[in-house]
């Protein structure tokens, strides 16, 4: 039999169906290279103005109440202040979850909602439930503050940068330089604002001599009138005085300490008492807070915290021009400035490596192509790939979505996928035109024949990522920008296809026989070199890159003129003439093979079987399971947290302790080189220097806490964190910085009664502890007794991996509680109030007043309480005199606090936390850097089958654990539904349920390559990634299947024809399997194409290649450097897709031909059983048509 007839026949004049939009595309040709001009010229401009950023910013609907209510112990602000809120917030719909904090004299309320609730309108929620429960009878009346109730927008509240300001100079001084920065800074339209830290808050301190306070008897209310009275400007009104109003101002307010102290206090008996007499009066720094050091020198710390939606590298690069402007100027030379947390160079270096990965990808695809299609259709279909980015660049930059690694990532994934529907067509066209068709003819049938197929195949795709967009949690809107960015630009390559290609194809396609003019080529190239080289000069002497780019590549163009004569229109030829066509022969032989006698049932069982080893394998020799990669830290955070009731002074000793320790691990071979530095006097200076360490910031007091435990909005005198910035990961000369995170929490122990935990950067949307229980019950004594148990029990199971257990609170907290007398304080009128206001005035102090200093915008509160040596004296705080005017006798009489009251030493919890409404502590604990957290989850799990639970608690473990099992579930879920869309498709394209059954079960034993590749090659199966490869890998396998089955459709649509069969009649098997055999030998080329490209699009990515075109070309250094933070998190994605499409390739060309021909033999055997059971009934014996095979030995 001709085959090549059949096949031609079915291009033939009878199947000359064309698409309405394409045949416009072909005769307004003019109009479609306007229009792929103007998307070049937007596109490019749309990825410049695209904010840059490393993740997308994920806005939170999550909202919080901070409640502060002074002088009260933890269970009153539960039962006062968070219960009653609790109670309104829970009646609100679209809350997800409430998490509280009571702790002494504070509340903290965090609300989460479901994500399809806007912040604005949580907020406004709240803040309706916030104003309902204060209406309450019982609610408090004497707050301090309104609760303050605000959105957690993430991106306005973590620092993108942090300056650090340090060298011999006071903090004052650094303070002011940090304050000019600060202006300049802010006043950037991309800043949000700039936070100062490190620097103690000034004030007035009027400390009080309580013995001469009592003598005069005064007390601190007295005290405070007499300044509120004497500091303030007051408008008066106004007067007429000629003619003219003037306002009138009272100016009265304090320019100076002394006009303070003499102020009149009391004035009895023509006695006058200045406040000098009682109290000292200074204005000077309030104790501290906080304590923050760079190597060990107190540094002054600038937060810049960016706008939502600006573009992190512009506004970098105009911190650091306002950073070179002020240095040498307004700011010293020698007051030493670095920079840490930079984001912008995370986005940088994440972005250039993303960029430069798809430039590879590109090259390596239109390489390919060029071998199966020749160079000029080669650039034909790579076109689709800038144009199809540029168009997703206008789109996404349209909505106002930022240029992060999702957007990057999603581009490289769609990289190969975005030239599978160019492959398909711009190959048609030449076909056609090489069976002699004019250009205008071929293109537009060749297009009408394939728009079907290649439009199911696209729609089944992007439909294959549908199921991402309704991710739910954080995670959701973290990851959501992949399938909506992979989504458009596959939509973009459909157009680019169907329009752009078949346009051009007409313009410009030939079919090439012979060798390009090797005269023209040799000069072109010469002068291209010449010319280029000369630029290339000429930019390198003048330091311009940009010049040195032109140059370079100009040369670099001459010598690929050259490579195309020599090597790769040969390598070319030989490619197509010889190599092919024997790949041709050899899978026709294969596939005959294949499809002879009863071998379908043995590939086909034999698969199954494959699939069922893959499966048994993942039982016998596991691959380690991840929830998410496991990143090489940026930076590594030591945080230290000493008992509650620490003072601040004592955190800091110990911090500085750990601090001496860190540097003796981190400054030491291999981290460390000695530099070399030439004196003036001529002499060389030998310094040890650390070369993988940017900054070592250690701080102690406010802003220490650890971020996985949650927002902290109380003060933290107890605890203290170090934070080790690591380098670039290209400028880490091969090691590890996992090595230095596991040397710490090896090495930094040995401090009784201090918790010190050591973690890293999360690569990702931020998850809770690998190790999180939650116990939950209604008493806290009970619960942090049981809490205290778990912990001890599995801290006797000596589980390996597990850092250091914790319990989240601390039920020693020191604490003396004043106990009022009521019938001694009846007798003597003493009120509960008078006490307490009269204890917290002298201990915290009375806000009275403010004091301004002219030059300065900031207003310095004015203080009243008592001198230090007094304050801390429990027996003079018990002795001191409540001073009041006897409302019976008018006399002015005193009485001391020890008559009305005594006073106790006992302890209390720290806090206590609730989750939806419920009290709950937590255990939980890091995991040391190189165990797997799910194995060490699993063996503790298996710990506690031993443990006796208490029925009266409930115990789940949470956190990191939760969040794993729910992105499993969904992305389970979400195959599933992916599976389900494209099955609907494929019923539609193709009519029937069979053909589909065929698509799904090639996606279903695609995963064997998945299974298979980890486990041969020893990779971890990480949840989130590996999954989203498999279900990416959907699209290309459906791809695929699609190109092949929709042609074995068509020839066996023209062999009816032939036959004289009708439409829905069964094909003789043998002419089904010639059919079978013949589409497969045809969609070889575009299948190969397509896995082809889409594995070399993906593999820089997976081994981690990076290699940067701009310094290439600018500076002829490429910067070539392996892995990066970007295969760490991209790399386990791109290997699924890889493993599972190289054997998808494989069901595709084999099995997908296989199981057809199965599923005819199996119509064919029911239809001639039918024939047998109707001629049985009319008693007269069937006759066969055709050559259809009966049921035997032959049929396989």
């Amino acid at each position: 039999m001709d085959h090549s007839n059949i096949e031609n026949d079915a291009y033939g004049e009878g199947h000359g169906k064309q698409f309405a939009i394409t045949s416009w595309a072909v005769k307004n040709r003019t109009t479609v290279m306007v229009i792929t001009a103007l998307i070049f010229i937007y596109g490019i401009y749309s990825y410049i103005a695209m904010p840059k950023e490393s993740f997308p910013e994920v806005v939170t609907p999550e909202i919080y109440v901070a409640t502060p209510y002074n002088s009260s112990s933890v269970v009153d602000i539960e039962k006062l202040i968070t219960k009653p809120l609790e109670k309104e917030i829970n009646t609100i719909t679209g809350v997800d979850e409430i998490n509280s904090t009571s702790v002494p004299n504070f509340s903290t309320i965090q609300v989460k909602f479901d994500y399809n609730v806007t912040p604005t309108e949580a907020l406004r929620k709240v803040k309706d439930a916030v104003d309902k429960a204060q209406g309450d009878v019982n609610f408090p009346k004497d707050l301090p503050a309104e609760p303050n109730i605000f959105e957690m927008n993430f991106s306005e509240m973590i620092p993108v940068m942090n300056i650090n300001l340090s060298g011999d100079y006071s903090i004052d001084q650094l303070h002011h330089y940090a304050k000019i920065l600060e202006d300049r800074i802010e006043a950037l339209p991309e800043i949000n604002k700039v936070d100062i830290r490190g620097v103690p808050e000034k004030e007035v301190q009027v400390s009080v001599d309580v013995h001469k306070l009592e003598a005069v008897e005064l007390n601190f209310g007295d005290v405070a009138m007499a300044l509120q009275m004497e500091n303030l400007t007051m408008s008066g009104g106004e007067v007429l005085t000629d003619g003219q109003r003037r306002a009138v101002r009272v100016i009265g307010e304090f320019a100076d300490m002394d006009m303070i102290r003499d102020i009149v206090v009391k004035n009895e008996f023509q006695k006058e008492v200045r406040l000098r007499d009682i109290a000292t009066v200074e204005f000077d720094y309030k104790e501290a807070d906080s304590y923050a050091r760079e190597y060990g020198k107190p540094v002054v710390m600038v937060d810049v915290i960016k706008r939502a939606g600006e573009n992190l590298i512009i506004a970098s690069d105009k911190i650091n021009a306002i950073l070179a402007e002020t240095r040498g100027s307004v700011i010293p030379n020698d007051v030493i400035i670095t920079i840490t947390g930079d984001q912008s160079e995370d986005t940088r270096v994440q972005v250039d490596e993303l960029f430069n990965h798809i430039i590879f990808g590109v090259i390596l695809v239109v390489g390919t192509l060029l071998f199966f299609l020749g160079l000029r259709n080669a650039l034909f279909v790579g076109l689709a790939i800038p144009m199809s980015m540029f168009i997703s660049f206008i789109i996404l930059n349209a909505f106002g979505v930022t240029l992060n690694i999702m957007v990057l990532f999603s581009l490289i994934l769609a990289l190969g996928r975005l030239v599978d529907d160019g492959i398909v067509i711009v190959e048609n066209i030449y076909r056609h035109m090489s069976n002699g068709e004019p250009a205008m003819v071929a293109t537009r049938k060749a297009v009408g024949e394939v728009t079907l197929p290649i439009v199911a195949a696209t729609t089944a795709t992007v439909m294959v990522f549908m199921p991402l967009l309704f991710w739910p949690g954080m995670m959701g809107q973290f990851m959501k920008w992949m399938p909506i960015t992979f989504m458009v630009s596959l939509s973009a390559s459909l157009f680019v296809a169907l329009v752009v290609n078949p346009a051009l194809s007409t313009q410009f396609m030939k079919v090439e026989r012979e060798n390009p003019n090797a005269r023209k080529v040799w000069r072109l190239a010469g002068i291209l070199a010449v010319v280029g080289t000369l630029i290339a000069v000429l930019g390198y002497s003048t330091g311009s890159g940009f010049i040195t780019s032109i140059g370079t590549l100009s040369v670099l163009a001459g010598i690929l003129g050259i490579l195309n004569l020599k090597v790769a229109v040969p390598g070319t030829r030989w490619f197509q003439e010889v190599f092919l066509p024997r790949l041709e022969t050899i899978y026709e032989r294969f596939l005959r093979y294949a499809l002879d006698r009863h071998h379908p049932r043995t590939f086909f069982f034999g698969t199954i079987g494959l699939l069922f080893f893959a499966v048994l394998l993942l039982v016998v020799v596991p691959p380690k399971v991840e929830f998410f990669p496991i990143n090489e830290p940026k930076y590594v955070n030591v945080f230290i947290e000493a008992p509650i009731g620490t003072d601040i002074e004592k955190t800091d000793m110990i911090t500085r302790r750990l601090e001496s320790q860190v540097k003796r691990i981190v400054n030491a071979p291999p981290y460390t080189e000695v530099k070399e530095t030439r004196l003036p006097d001529g002499t060389l200076r030998q310094d040890t220097v650390n070369w993988l360490i940017n900054s070592m910031i250690a701080q102690v007091g406010s802003g220490t806490s650890d971020p996985a435990q949650g927002v902290s909005l109380a003060t933290t005198p107890n605890k203290g964190r170090i934070q080790l910035n690591f380098v670039k990961y290209a400028d880490r000369r091969g090691l590890k910085t996992n090595d230095v995170l596991l040397k710490l929490q090896k090495e930094l122990t040995g401090y009784p009664g201090v918790i010190v935990s050591v973690d890293k950067d999360a690569a990702g949307p931020p998850t809770g502890k690998p190790i999180n229980i939650e116990i939950t019950g209604d008493e806290i004594e009970p619960l942090l007794a049981e809490a205290d148990r778990l912990k001890r029990f599995m801290e006797s199971k000596n589980v390996p991996g597990v850092e250091a257990l914790r319990v989240d609170i601390d039920r020693a907290k020191p604490e003396m509680p004043i106990i009022i007398d009521r019938a001694k304080a009846r007798r003597l009128n003493v009120s509960t109030y008078a006490v307490a206001d009269a204890i917290r005035s002298a201990l915290f102090g009375k806000e009275v007043s403010t004091y301004r200093v002219e030059g300065d915008d900031d207003d310095y509160k004015i203080m009243v309480r008592l001198q230090d040596d007094q304050r801390y004296d429990v027996g003079t705080i018990m002795d001191m005199k409540i001073t009041f005017r006897d409302m019976l006798n008018g006399q002015i009489r005193q009485v001391p606090i020890s008559a009305v009251a005594t006073d106790e030493l006992s302890s209390t919890f720290s806090a206590i936390k609730r989750t939806d409404l419920k009290r709950v502590v937590t255990v939980s604990s890091n995991v040391i850097a190189g165990y797997n957290a799910n194995e060490v989850i699993a063996e503790m799990k298996e710990g506690l089958l031993g443990y006796e639970k208490d029925e009266r608690f409930g115990m789940t473990f949470t956190g990191q654990q939760e969040d794993q099992e729910k992105e499993m579930a969904f992305l389970g879920k979400a195959f599933m539904i992916a599976l389900f869309i494209v099955f609907l498709i494929i019923v539609w394209q193709f009519n029937s349920i069979s053909w589909p059954m065929v698509i799904l079960s090639t996606v279903l034993f695609s995963t064997i390559g998945v299974f298979l590749g980890l486990i041969i090659f020893r990779q971890d199966f990480i949840i989130l990634m590996s999954m989203l490869g498999i279900i990416s890998l959907i699209g290309v396998v459906v791809n695929n299947a699609i190109v092949l089955m929709d042609f074995a459709k068509l020839l066996f649509e023209r062999k009816r024809e032939k036959l004289g069969l009708e439409e829905t009649a069964e094909l003789p098997v043998l002419e089904t399997r010639e059919a079978l055999i013949i589409a497969g030998k045809t969609r070889l080329r575009p299948v190969l194409l397509t896995a082809v490209t889409a594995v070399l699009g993906l593999l820089p990515l997976a081994v981690g290649f990076n290699l940067n075109f701009g310094t290439l070309f600018s500076e002829l250094d490429p910067h070539i450097h392996i892995g990066g933070d970007n295969v760490i998190f991209w790399g386990p994605l791109s290997w699924a897709v890889i493993y599972g499409l190289i054997f998808a390739t494989f069901l595709t060309l084999i099995m997908v031909p296989v199981m057809l021909l199965i599923i005819a033999k199996i119509k064919h055997r029911r239809a001639w059983k039918r024939s047998m059971r109707l001629a049985a009934q009319a008693e007269v014996a069937p006759t066969p048509r055709g050559n259809t095979l009966r049921p035997g030995p032959a049929m396989g």
